[in-house]
Parts: structure tokens; C-alpha cells; sequence
């Protein structure tokens, strides 16, 4: 059963699309399993045989009805007892479909993708709204942060909201004075004076937790950095710092791609 996934994505309304090449069809009994890669779980979809062509099928799987719970899911074809994990030939990554995917209220967030070794395989991930980090830039003694708000059911339109940004001090949960914040449909820009950090520091040496305050929000809105294809960004993403009075200044992420301000060290 040698079986080839061409196209692979998750539609706005949360379908697995696939586009399917192979050297026979799909018999009767034919299933696709998706199987959680942590757990074991195993879900299961009788495709029965799609597509006209003997070299081609695609496929359309409602993901919602199947209960996915958050993490890797790594697919398969089985028949007759025997399976096989689907090779995938798409890499399965497209910004500005992330981008119009985050732009729905969503509890679950779906990607598909192709794993390191050249398989189909599903990401899942709990979709709480977040505004998501696109470019960060020190000038004139400010950090400037721009980028968009995902999953909160805004309009990607020109109505404005007003909005604030807001920094807490991890260490004690103290709140530096809020800045105001341009939020216009889901694009934001928001800035904070870095000598303002520094002196609500009281020992030059803290990391700071931004959060956006919108209008029609319920929640503020962690600032972070999740619809790519760079996963621990802790690791591999460096920003340079700047210096105010020779305490050093930056921006980093945390294991959850959340993003902070350090100072000092």
C-alpha cells in the first residue's frame, strides 16, 4: 500500500484536507488513523474509496467530531490489519493561512505538517487568544512591539480598539504604569520606555511579563510568538539587548514561545 500525501491542510473550518498519489485506489474498509504520539490514543476514519483516478484520491476528514486533545498526532493507512504511516511531501506551512486561521474565536487550534522524516503528521494546540509577536525594535529609548491579535474574533478591518499595554515584574507581580497602544482590526503596535523599566526595577535585575489590554477583550492578551514553524524559540531566537545606564535590556521567549523582558544579568 504505497500511498504519497501530496497536499495537506486544515481548512478554516477545521477539515483535513488531503490530496492523496498512489500506485492503486482506496479499497472498501480503508481507514485513516491518527494516533497521539505522548498517549497512544488512536482515532479512526472509515474513508471507504475516494477519489476517480487509480494514481490520485483526496480526502476531506472533519477534525472537531474525532475529541483530539492537545499535542502530535501522527496519521496512518489502515487495511486488513495492516498499516502504514503516511509519507507526506508537503511541508504543510503557509503564514497567511495561519494568519486567516487565527482570525476565528477558537478553543483547539489544527496544523498539519510534515515531520522531519518526511511524514504527515498533526499538530493541536489549546487556542486561547493571544497577541502574537511579529517584529520587535529598540529606538529612541523604547522597545516597540508589532504584530497581531489571534484567536479573539476581532474583525481584520480598519475599526479601532483602544488598548493599552501593560508590564508586570514576575518576582512580585508589581505593575509598571500602562502605555497606550494602537490596536486597529487585529494589528497592534505598542511601546515602552526602557528608562521607565529600569527605574520600576528596584534591583536592576528582573524579567518583566507584557500583556495587551483591548477593547472588547475579556482577558489581557499574553504577548507571544506560535503561528510558525519555529518551535522553542527560547533556544534558537536572540534578540541583541540595549544598555540604559549600563544595565543591559532584552527581550527573550519562554519554553512556551511566550515572550518577556530581562533586565540585568
Amino acid at each position: 500500500m504505497r500511498v504519497v500525501v501530496t497536499d495537506a491542510e486544515v481548512t478554516l473550518a477545521d477539515v483535513l484536507s488531503l490530496r492523496l498519489a498512489m500506485e492503486e485506489p482506496l479499497s472498501d474498509g480503508t481507514e485513516l488513523v491518527l494516533r497521539h504520539r505522548t498517549t497512544g490514543v488512536e482515532r479512526e476514519v472509515l474513508l471507504g474509496t475516494p477519489g476517480a483516478r487509480a494514481g490520485e484520491a483526496t480526502l476531506a476528514v472533519s477534525l472537531a467530531p474525532l475529541m483530539l486533545t492537545a499535542g502530535r498526532w501522527d496519521a496512518y493507512l489502515r487495511r486488513d490489519g495492516r498499516r502504514v504511516r503516511l509519507r507526506s511531501v508537503d511541508p504543510g506551512f503557509s503564514l497567511d493561512h495561519l494568519d486567516a486561521y487565527a482570525l476565528c474565536k477558537r478553543t483547539l487550534a489544527y496544523r498539519s505538517y510534515r515531520t522531519r522524516n518526511g511524514y504527515l503528521a498533526l499538530k493541536i494546540a489549546d487556542a486561547e487568544p493571544i497577541a502574537e509577536v511579529r517584529s520587535i525594535w529598540f529606538r529612541e529609548g523604547r522597545m516597540e512591539v508589532m504584530g497581531l491579535l489571534a484567536f479573539t474574533g476581532l474583525e481584520d478591518d480598519d475599526a479601532r480598539h483602544e488598548a493599552r499595554l501593560a508590564l508586570h515584574r514576575r518576582q512580585s507581580g508589581d505593575l509598571m504604569r500602562r502605555t497606550w497602544a494602537t490596536v486597529q482590526g487585529v494589528r497592534f503596535h505598542a511601546a515602552f520606555s526602557l528608562v521607565d523599566v529600569l527605574a520600576a526595577d528596584p534591583d536592576q535585575a528582573g524579567t518583566w511579563e507584557p500583556a495587551l489590554e483591548v477593547e472588547g477583550v475579556a482577558t489581557p492578551l499574553k504577548l507571544g510568538s506560535r503561528l510558525d514553524d519555529v518551535d522553542g524559540k527560547r533556544r534558537r531566537l536572540h534578540y541583541p539587548s540595549a544598555r540604559i545606564d549600563g544595565v543591559p535590556i532584552r527581550p527573550c521567549y519562554t519554553a512556551d514561545d511566550e515572550l518577556r523582558i530581562e533586565v540585568g544579568g
